[in-house]
């Protein structure tokens, strides 16, 4: 078994990387080389603009290279909730930024011809308890009214044809959702981006940004500095360099994933005959799909712990336990990866972007980063070139979450009350 992520160990390494001296100056500068900054500098370079992209260890080597491989349409959080606060029809575009974010993917591996296994296999919300099926139910029924016409609510009764466990009572099916290879997709759009002329520097870690004379900004790296006319941070929930007022905005949650041997054909159509990116309704839940060759990739919170190679391999063994529970044929079936990811995540569960002392940033996609940091990466560049209305959570405030500077000290606090919430109801 491998403690490393299986999208990046079973993806081509992206060599496209610059190993020329950082240049003295550019138009923008990129922090961050996961999906957000990748997409935002493919659209600046396509665009015209001299951007350069500065990444402190490997292109997508962090989130969007450790995550469950989903990329689903839909809101985090609940819309009739968010609808309460801004009102329908704010929350309705809301909801469809997401969609939209699943069809730029789309877009982008057919016109860059990217070799990603991307498919719209449609996304199955799985009801943990009963009462959670009359809930799907509720939910349903006004997302079919106010922005999703072609799901299917399926009751316990037929849920076997999509997915073959006996643990759930119902489901939605959400069609437009799609899955992909997230490590071959990272080195397919790293590499559109320099074929249409941005530059792209690993192992380049932001140390400070400074303004200067003329609204211009100063970035050191590790490379060395470089000045640029516009800075877009794009570093999700990073625990190093000068992001300390982000910090205090995002919590920094693991989350774990494990992905088995190929499954047998037979195991296949029992299992999961509806190939569906599938989750749960739990607080605590999990998420779970298959890959090309026919692995299990199945993930969770498992601990409310930081990843690192002990945490990894202790969450492997609570997502071991929890896929034995869904899948009793599954209970010894062999794992060949362990890994873990940092989400970013925000007190509301709702993307961030925007600019703040002439430095644009977005972030805080929540576990819903796939599709919305491709999207949200082009329409920041559109955003630093002038087209302010291209920004959909523009108008969001953000402020810092009291008692957080950065470090979650409250993880454990956080997951026993989320637990605790999982067994009351």
């Amino acid at each position: 078994m491998k403690l490393e992520s299986f999208w990046t160990d079973t993806a081509p390494r992206f060599a496209g990387a610059s190993d020329a001296p950082l240049p003295r100056k550019a138009s923008v500068v990129v922090v961050g080389g996961g999906f957000t900054g990748l997409a935002a500098a493919r659209a600046l370079a396509m665009a015209g603009t001299d951007v350069v992209l500065v990444e402190a260890g490997r292109v997508a080597g962090e989130a969007s290279g450790r995550n469950g491989g989903q990329c689903n349409n839909g809101l985090a959080g609940d819309l009739g909730g968010l609808a309460a606060k801004i009102g329908m029809d704010a929350a309705r575009a809301l909801y469809h930024a997401f969609d939209e974010g699943v069809d730029r993917v789309e877009a982008i591996v057919r016109d860059e011809q990217i070799q990603c296994d991307f498919v719209r296999n449609g996304k199955l919300k799985l009801a943990d308890k009963p009462e959670h099926g009359e809930k799907l139910g509720k939910t349903a029924e006004m997302l079919a009214r106010e922005v999703e016409p072609n799901l299917r609510l399926i009751d316990k009764a037929d849920l076997h044809r999509e997915i073959g466990s006996d643990q759930f009572h119902g489901g939605i099916v959400f069609p437009r959702s799609a899955s992909l290879h997230m490590g071959r997709f990272a080195a397919g759009l790293a590499e559109a981006a320099v074929r249409h002329g941005a530059v792209l520097h690993e192992q380049a870690g932001v140390t400070a940004i400074t303004k200067i004379p003329g609204g211009r900004h100063r970035i050191e790296t590790a490379k060395g500095p470089i000045e640029a006319d516009a800075v877009l941070l794009a570093t999700g929930a990073s625990m190093k360099g000068p992001f300390g007022w982000m910090r205090r905005r995002i919590v920094p949650i693991g989350s774990f994933i494990v992905a088995t041997q190929p499954l047998r054909p037979g195991q296949v159509a029992r299992l999961m005959p509806g190939r569906r990116n599938c989750s749960t309704t739990r607080n605590v839940g999990n998420y779970f799909r298959l890959t090309a060759d026919d692995r299990l990739i199945f993930g969770g919170r498992a601990r409310f712990a930081l990843s690192s190679p002990r945490s990894d391999l202790k969450s492997g063994k609570v997502l071991e336990a929890g896929m034995a529970r869904i899948f009793p044929e599954l209970a010894d079936f062999p794992i060949d990866y362990t890994w873990g990811g940092i989400v970013d995540m925000t007190a509301d569960r709702m993307p961030r972007a925007g600019e703040r002392d002439g430095i644009f940033y977005s972030t805080g996609y929540s576990g819903h980063g796939t599709q919305m940091s491709v999207l949200m990466g082009e329409r920041m560049a559109r955003v630093i070139a002038g087209d302010a209305a291209a920004n959909p959570w523009a108008n969001l405030k953000w402020p810092a979450i009291p008692g957080h500077f950065g470090t979650p000290w409250f993880l454990p606090l956080v997951g026993a009350y989320y637990r605790y919430q999982d067994w009351r109801r």
